[in-house]
């Protein structure tokens, strides 16, 4: 896969279950989301957009399935094991009786507890007496749920015909890594799949990866990917000989641009929407291999004008994201940026960035509209909530 717009084949989704269902208002703001979302509603609007992608031609998989087929595999049901258990957390006495019982069950409820969690009510009953247990709420976890699993785009990104792991930055997905680790490892269709980027390597997030054209790619820098993080892409993309050019992006490390794609997303081979005020201030260090196997880092440069160059054009027509200042803020919030194209000109955008829907439509982008009001309550998008596996050439 060689860009952001290539005419989408495959594409990777987690459809919300049970994880979303351990969100209260005591730990949503630590697991990351803005608000408790209606589960059975975000399940709807997840099901309308596969089906939306499907209608297109493209194959959906989803996570949980893909999971449950890779822990089939014994090691990679022990490998599930291990990943799911915290000795620092529990114990060790804890810990070994919990990691017994998970040993005993099968995949599809392993799986369960890698995505869902358990609640130390939930954990089986042990001889003896437990302080861990005792000094716990029966409702605390024992095993994190992941209830940002959602947003696949950034636990894996597929660069060429590799699959970089992510190095997740926040505590609250770390352990997502692990879940895609599996199925990449172990599932029949990918176990063959060389790596791009390894999950223990500098903080990166698929978010921040973009695919720009044939052999360019933008990396964000900022809340969730570090300068280190971004180099280290760089080298590893760079000795594979997929990618000539790598473009780091300095974002503001704020909620609201968490990632590059919540301030720009390709729409054309020649086009991005993107939020009117980071139009000017984007700035890129190029980075290109030099002779003697190392880096070489130029700039900064204005983020349009090294892209363009890096891209082999004249210039990067740019869509803003609405008319006014207001307008632009309101829907670069609800991830008016946040595009997932299924071909060139061709977009997925939720319904209510009415404004920005209007601009792309107006510059000849096609826009399929979905409701989003409880899946945007973690902070994503289209792009967000899928991870392109295969694409045609542009």
């Amino acid at each position: 896969m060689d860009s952001e717009v290539g005419p989408l084949r495959t594409v990777l989704l987690h459809r919300p279950g049970n994880e979303l269902k351990r969100l209260t208002p005591r730990n949503n703001d630590q697991l990351l989301f803005d608000s408790i979302p209606w589960v059975g509603r975000a399940q709807e609007e997840h099901d309308a957009f596969a089906e939306v992608l499907r209608g297109r031609g493209v194959e959906v998989l989803l996570l949980a399935d893909v999971l449950r087929a890779a822990l089939a595999d014994p090691r990679a049901h022990a490998a599930g094991v291990h990943a799911a258990v915290d000795d620092r957390r529990l114990g060790n006495d804890l810990a070994d009786s919990l990691r017994s019982h998970l040993s005993g069950i099968d995949a599809s409820a392993l799986a369960e507890v890698l995505m869902s969690g358990v609640t130390f009510e939930e954990l089986p009953a042990t001889k003896g007496a437990s302080l861990v247990r005792k000094m716990h709420s029966p409702h605390d976890f024992a095993v994190d749920p992941l209830p940002n699993l959602l947003f696949t785009r950034d636990s894996s990104a597929w660069i060429g015909d590799r699959v970089a792991i992510s190095s997740l930055t926040m505590p609250a997905r770390r352990r997502e890594t692990a879940v895609l680790d599996l199925v990449y490892a172990y599932h029949p269709r990918f176990r063959q799949a060389a790596r791009a980027y390894g999950a223990h390597s500098a903080p990166i997030e698929g978010g921040d990866v973009m695919l720009l054209a044939p052999g360019v790619l933008a990396v964000g820098v900022g809340e969730r990917t570090t300068p280190a993080g971004a180099e280290s892409l760089a080298r590893s993309v760079f000795a594979d000989d997929i990618v000539h050019t790598v473009l780091a992006v300095p974002i503001e490390q704020e909620r609201a641009t968490m990632h590059l794609d919540t301030v720009c997303t390709m729409v054309g081979a020649d086009a991005v929407v993107m939020y009117p005020l980071a139009r000017d201030s984007l700035v890129a260090y190029t980075m290109r291999p030099d002779d003697d196997g190392g880096v070489r880092v130029d700039g900064p440069a204005p983020f349009l004008t090294a892209a363009a160059q890096a891209m082999g054009i004249d210039r990067l027509r740019v869509i803003d994201t609405g008319l006014d200042p207001v307008t632009a803020e309101r829907e670069q919030w609800d991830d008016g940026n946040n595009t997932l194209a299924l071909a060139p000109g061709v977009v997925v955008g939720y319904e209510r960035n009415s404004e920005t829907n209007a601009r792309l439509e107006e510059a000849g982008i096609e826009v399929l509209a979905i409701a989003g009001s409880e899946l945007g309550s973690g902070r994503g998008g289209p792009r967000c909530m899928s991870c392109p596996v295969l694409r045609d050439p542009v």
